[in-house]
């Protein structure tokens, strides 16, 4: 904390400036907290904190006011630092994914959610293999859907990425249950995964032997007998593919485990050597057999060959009609598009209705800044997402807005998927009709299921076209589906 000089106002031309003044030296200050472990003293002024935040207000002017000092003992030092530095500045300061985690935290704590918006879009910039689980873990503590999705987008598109990072030895035990929940993942055989819960068990066993011996000379003699590497993760064991194993592959790889039972192996191999065999899967155990390998379809195999695709002529279908003269204010709300196809093509975006200018009619189109979050998704029931855009960019009021995705996605023939659209962005949409439920496009016909909202089947659409294009002969081979490959492709 600094010393304050004489007349330092005249020197500061923004309440910014002042307030960071104030937070920097402390003059003035009227109450103080003991933050963390280490009890750090921390000086602040209650009118700062109250008008930010209704936790602060509740704290300095409600009907029980705390007694000074607070004691904060479940935010680190550093992070309400930074916390106050918003508070009296609204400047976000972050440095770290760690302590874009911890101030997170602090600032949901705290009710202060620019904060934690500014924190949530800190971590998404910062997502990668190595703190995926980590994110993933945060997203779900804090309930926040979007990081949760992107974490397990990453999580199957990097998976062999995400088990070998030395990060995966502190995951939860329950994030390691939802990896194992995925129907695709990038993995050479399940072998990757069976090893990855092999090594988990081994960590906790060694953990809990460990803590044991810290404790007391009779837990150490004891707890190493009943706390075995079997009975820690056996739910995870039993959701292994093992029956898209080769025999070869179970007898050198988890036919060798102490994670199995004899009784069990025997009981598998028998499974995997023939889909007749008279002894039964053991209890609990998965019986799918199909590989969760991580099909071409959605995991494109170059940058060279994502751009290729990315650059093919986009075509458009118009799902819904605007009625001009119905509107409706949104503010985070969301929408969901079921539809199917019965050719198999790349969807790169959606298009959206613009804001309305019914608050200002005198004019013919106002530019403002929209804000949006768009996603493609092949089962509702299941986490992650195939593709997903945010997006944050100016847009004039009476148009659409085309919202490409991150990465194009090729889709199956007659199965169901999901466009999902977030408005983040008060104002007044256009409200909009459905075009017909069976449309036919250039190559492809678009079957329209239902949309999931707050209202009618048929009110309140947002949605209003669908930007694909039609694959070539080669691009069809390339992504492997046996029924596109054996026919002809629409227009050539």
């Amino acid at each position: 904390m600094s010393t304050p000089f004489c007349d330092w106002q005249i020197t500061k031309q923004s309440i910014k400036d002042r307030g960071g003044y104030l937070f920097k030296t402390g003059i003035w200050s009227d109450c103080r907290f003991i933050v963390g472990t280490n009890q750090q003293i921390i000086d602040g002024h209650k009118l700062f904190l109250a008008m930010s935040s209704p936790v602060f207000e509740a704290m300095f002017f409600g009907e029980m006011p705390e007694k000074d000092p607070i004691p904060i003992v479940d935010v680190q030092p550093d992070a309400f630092k930074a916390l106050l530095e918003y508070v009296y500045t609204d400047r976000i300061n972050l440095t770290s994914f760690d302590q874009a985690c911890e101030l997170c935290y602090a600032a949901k704590k705290y009710m202060l959610p620019h904060l934690v918006e500014g924190c949530t879009k800190y971590l998404w910039s910062d997502l990668n293999p190595r703190n995926a689980c980590r994110a993933y873990e945060f997203g779900k503590l804090f309930e926040e859907p979007l990081l949760i999705d992107k974490c397990i987008q990453i999580i199957c598109d990097k998976t062999r990425e995400v088990l070998s990072d030395t990060s995966f030895d502190e995951v939860q035990f329950n994030t390691l249950l939802d990896i194992l929940d995925q129907n695709q993942l990038n993995i050479q055989s399940e072998l990757d995964l069976f090893s990855a819960v092999e090594g988990y068990a081994q960590r906790a066993y060694n953990h809990s032997v460990q803590q044991s011996i810290e404790s007391t000379v009779t837990a150490s003699r004891n707890s190493p007998q009943t706390q075995t590497p079997e009975n820690l993760v056996s739910e995870a064991v039993k959701k292994i593919r093992f029956l898209t194993f080769t025999p070869q592959q179970f007898a050198d790889g988890p036919g060798k485990s102490n994670l199995l039972a004899e009784s069990e192996k025997l009981a598998i191999l028998m499974n995997i050597c023939s889909p007749n065999a008279v002894i039964p899967m053991p209890s609990g155990f998965t019986t799918n057999r199909n590989s969760r390998c991580k099909a071409e379809n959605f995991a494109l195999k170059s940058n060279a060959k994502l751009q290729t695709i990315a650059e093919c002529k986009k075509l458009y279908c118009t799902i819904s009609i605007k009625d001009p003269y119905q509107c409706t204010d949104l503010n985070n709300r969301e929408t969901t598009e079921l539809f199917k196809t019965d050719w198999n093509v790349f969807i790169h975006g959606i298009q959206v209705f613009a804001q309305t200018k019914a608050h200002l009619p005198h004019l013919r189109q106002v530019l403002y800044q929209e804000l949006m979050y768009a996603y493609l998704k092949e089962d509702n029931c299941r986490p992650g997402h195939l593709t997903d855009r945010h997006f944050e960019d100016q847009v004039y009021s009476e148009s659409t807005i085309d919202i490409i995705f991150t990465r194009p996605v090729y889709i199956e023939k007659n199965k169901v998927y999901h466009l999902g659209l977030l408005m983040r962005k008060r104002g007044n949409y256009p409200k909009s009709r459905r075009s017909n439920r069976s449309i036919g496009c250039p190559g492809v016909r678009f079957t329209l299921i239902r949309e999931i909202f707050g209202g009618p089947d048929d009110e309140n659409r947002f949605i209003c076209g669908i930007i694909y294009s039609i694959p070539s002969r080669s691009q069809h081979r390339l992504y492997l589906i046996p029924s596109a490959a054996a026919t002809s492709v629409p227009g050539h």
